[in-house]
């Protein structure tokens, strides 16, 4: 699942604003090679000075607690792979926040349970009897993952060796519901009763549940919180703690952050809070009041019996506009007046466009409700499925492979006939059969050869769909053409079961002898492959449309575009059309997906002076950018500090980046606090202190510095780098755009970290910071709200080998980004766009491994 989220700015590049889940790759990159003798923190992305196990996949932080000395930072963790599976509890502690000690595994799996996400207290008045008073013990509360079933249940374990080592309690689980979606306990002592206190998730319900003991093994409920806020994804890794309101331990307001999963303000993972208040029992957020749409003019609301001067193909959308749900569906809402655009009609198996006649734009926005499903528009694809004409080398039809060959277990004794037990919804396939290694899960492996044949036209084409790992990562799921025995081309799916055309260009092979080979050797987390219909071909084959959006066209090319959220309510979206001022344009409302939520809704097209915000924008974020996830603090941190930290990633292509032997990388820890922003209470945040000790002496320094629609470089050998900390302020001159670029060098890469003054929002733009063609929604740009505070934007900016965080003002709007460019770009330039800005001050330092 993927989420995209309307692009508003004319910077923002159409790769960017057009994401989408499906996208695949005929030749992707496989994870950076690693020679066995690379010592450990030299291999091209590994970060410097963020945790990262020394291999194998590492996810949610785990049981952050502070116990004589030392912080714990335990972590979902793969023991045996570099993606996703055999989820255990990894272990480090720090001294500083800084420094780590990777540790050994501390709770593993078994033949029962996975560990999934949890916390961990120290039991100082052995209320558990795992102890003694004079030797408490440290005590994890994690979810039991039952393989039988899935029933997900809260466990404990404990450790009376300062966590090196781990007892599971043998009257696990300690609370049950009988649920497949009750995880990530998140427990500390609440003093004023004297008990226990656990926040855990009913990730699917969108709720989170209090609950109280006096011994952590007998539970009682006390509350529910939720539905509320943004609830596009599972909610997921909980946390709650008190904060002073801008240091006034007099005001004392109480923090639930609920992570979300897709549904984020970038598009799939992100960490949402709530601001309210905590009696010992119940949760109340502060009431954020109603929310009342800009207005404008309605030019289209659908309350015709038809669709008026807009026209429909296909037959997705009906004769005319719907009165809510059609046939078969759920419950429609959040729609005005008596009617909308529905395209539901024949369910999710039927397609068809939707068309507005041109128009001349003439207003600034324009606002409109949508929902349905989560199939965002993809750059280069096409309305036409029909397959290019050809030779078939094989379309797996007639119930056989035919004289291909098959080793393993993956591909079974014949094609499947479509989805498999247990898996998602598969299409995009053409006929009855296909390709489809979910024989059993994910745990099979195999092999599927061709029989030998001679290359005669320019282009070999064929469906792909399945998990994203390339031929000549550790375990593919790939196909692979072979000459002479070696492999030549290859493509991997990107972790979404529709396939959907891969191309190779062959005619440099042309009169050579060949065979295809399907690969799967994969038994974690999207461990198959999915192909059909291959194809020699002299035309290339265009992958075809799957989306389900809201189009702006101009000049007959895709500007803007806008998906729902996998929901049959409607909610808000916005197109930034002053770009387009005195252009001709045309919206289209496209049904092209037949699998799950393949249907679009839409409704109450305005156009408005202002833009309408949607729930996810609404909501609260503790982080601004796509990778910042399952974020949760530490307990019994000195001095009563709150530190968090979250998993430097996003399920939308977490286990597609392009990082080995390791995959996956926590944040900077941060410090975090309430400060009034704006006359709203908001969480703000700022790297750890103790990081500084990491600066280099001699910082690069920079002062009235004025560009006027260009960009600078900044020279000097300490003003560059692939790890730095710059703290940089700005004075708002004319400029639409001003900030800095960062990793600047090879090939144009750039990380433009910028201030939009006409939207007074904070962005960083990736879309060309290097690798990101693993999926389609990594290339982007992320938007945080910042007003400038007298004039001036100040900017803290952490650059690592494969990231960047930047906090913007006091900390009220922070973007995290993973970034993946060449090890030579390691350039930092000063710019301005559309007039003048001045770069009043800036320091920028070279940071130090934590590499001991």
């Amino acid at each position: 699942m993927s989420s995209a989220r309307v692009s508003r700015h004319a910077r923002i590049r159409m790769m960017a604003a057009v994401a989408t889940v499906c996208a695949l790759s005929a030749a992707p990159l496989a994870p950076q090679a690693v020679a066995a003798d690379t010592p450990t923190y030299t291999e091209t992305y590994r970060p410097q000075f963020h945790f990262t196990p020394q291999k194998n996949w590492m996810n949610d932080p785990n049981g952050l607690v502070y116990y004589k000395g030392e912080y714990h930072l335990f972590y979902q963790y793969n023991p045996n792979g570099n993606t996703w599976g055999d989820m255990s509890w990894g272990h480090a502690v720090s001294r500083d926040l800084v420094h780590w000690e990777e540790l050994p595994l501390a709770l593993s799996h078994d033949d029962e349970e996975m560990v999934f996400s949890g916390s961990a207290v120290v039991d100082r008045n052995n209320t558990t009897g795992f102890g003694t008073k004079k030797n408490p013990p440290m005590v994890a509360i994690y979810t039991s993952a039952y393989k039988n079933g899935g029933k997900q249940a809260q466990s404990l374990a404990y450790s009376t060796d300062r966590g090196r080592t781990w007892t599971k309690y043998q009257g696990n689980p300690v609370i049950d519901i009988g649920s497949n979606n009750f995880r990530d306990p998140k427990v500390q002592w609440y003093e004023p009763t004297k008990s226990w206190l656990m926040t855990v998730s009913l990730s699917a319900e969108h709720k989170v549940q209090f609950y109280s003991s006096k011994n952590l093994k007998d539970w009682k409920l006390q509350s529910e919180f939720g539905p509320a806020g943004a609830t596009g994804g599972v909610w997921e890794c909980p946390d709650l703690f008190p904060l002073a309101v801008d240091g006034d331990k007099n005001n004392i307001k109480w923090v639930l952050v609920v992570n979300i999963n897709p549904g984020g303000i970038a598009g799939g993972s992100a960490a949402q809070y709530f601001v309210g208040d905590f009696d010992g029992k119940k949760f109340t957020a502060d009431d954020q009041g109603t929310y009342t749409p800009p207005t404008g003019k309605v030019v289209q609301d659908f309350e015709g019996t038809g669709f008026g001067t807009w026209t429909s193909t296909g037959t997705a959308f009906g004769q005319g506009p719907a009165a809510g749900a059609v046939d078969w569906q759920g419950t429609v809402d959040g729609f005005y007046g008596k009617g909308l655009a529905n395209s539901f009609h024949g369910g999710d198996g039927a397609t068809g466009i939707l068309s507005s006649p041109s128009f001349t734009v003439d207003s600034p926005y324009l606002n409109f409700k949508i929902g349905g499903g989560r199939h965002p528009h993809e750059v280069g694809t096409v309305m036409d499925s029909t397959p290019p004409e050809g030779t078939v080398l094989a379309d797996f039809e007639g119930g056989t492979y035919g004289d291909w060959t098959a080793t393993g277990d993956a591909f079974g004794t014949a094609p499947a006939t479509g989805t498999l037990p247990d898996q998602g919804q598969v299409s995009g396939f053409l006929g009855d059969g296909l390709v489809n290694t979910f024989r059993n899960g994910d745990s099979t492996t195999g092999t599927l050869t061709s029989p030998e044949f001679t290359i005669d036209k320019k282009r070999i084409n064929f469906l792909i769909g399945g998990g994203n790992h390339p031929a000549g990562s550790d375990n593919p799921t790939a196909v692979e053409l072979l000459v002479d025995g070696q492999v030549v081309r290859s493509a991997t799916g990107k972790d979404a079961e529709a396939l959907n055309w891969a191309s190779w260009d062959v005619s440099d092979l042309s009169g050579k002898k060949a065979r295809i080979r399907i690969v799967d050797d994969n038994t974690g987390g999207w461990g198959h492959v999915n192909v059909d219909h291959i194809v020699l071909s002299d035309s290339q084959a265009q992958r075809v449309s799957q989306e389900t959006s809201v189009n702006l066209l101009v000049d007959g090319q895709v500007v803007r575009s806008a998906t729902g959220a996998d929901s049959e309510t409607l909610d808000w979206a916005s197109f930034d059309m002053r770009p387009y001022a005195g252009k001709k344009a045309q919206i289209q409302v496209v049904d092209m997906n037949t699998a799950g939520w393949g249907h679009v809704m839409a409704d109450q097209f305005t156009a408005a002076d202002k833009p309408a915000k949607s729930v996810v924008q609404r909501a609260d974020w503790a982080d601004y950018g796509k990778d910042y996830y399952a974020a949760v603090s530490w307990e019994n941190a000195p001095g009563g500090k709150r530190y968090m930290i979250g998993w430097m990633n996003n399920w939308d292509y977490g286990q597609s980046v392009p990082t080995s032997p390791w995959r996956g990388a926590q944040s900077v820890p941060r410090e975090m606090a309430l400060r009034t922003v704006d006359g709203r209470i908001r969480l703000t945040s700022k790297p750890v202190g103790s990081l500084e000790s990491l600066r280099g002496k001699r910082p690069a320094t920079a002062s009235d510095i004025t560009v006027k629609s260009a960009s600078k470089p900044l020279i000097g050998p300490t003003a560059k780098g692939k790890a730095l900390d710059i703290e940089a302020t700005f004075s708002l001159k004319d400029a639409d755009r001003f900030g800095l670029k960062v990793r600047t060098g090879a090939g144009g890469e750039e990380t433009v970290i910028g201030y939009d003054t006409t939207t007074q929002e904070l962005y960083v733009d990736r879309t060309r910071s290097g690798v990101g063609d693993f999926n389609s929604t990594f290339p982007d740009v992320q938007t945080a709200p910042l007003k400038a505070k007298n004039g001036k934007v100040k900017l803290r900016i952490l650059v690592d080998w494969s990231s960047v965080e930047v906090f913007g003002g006091n900390g009220e709007a922070v973007i995290t980004d993973q970034i993946f460019p060449d090890p030579s770009s390691t350039g930092v330039e000063v710019f301005a766009e559309g007039g003048t800005a001045t770069l009043d001050h800036m320091l920028a330092w070279q940071l130090g491994s934590i590499r001991r």
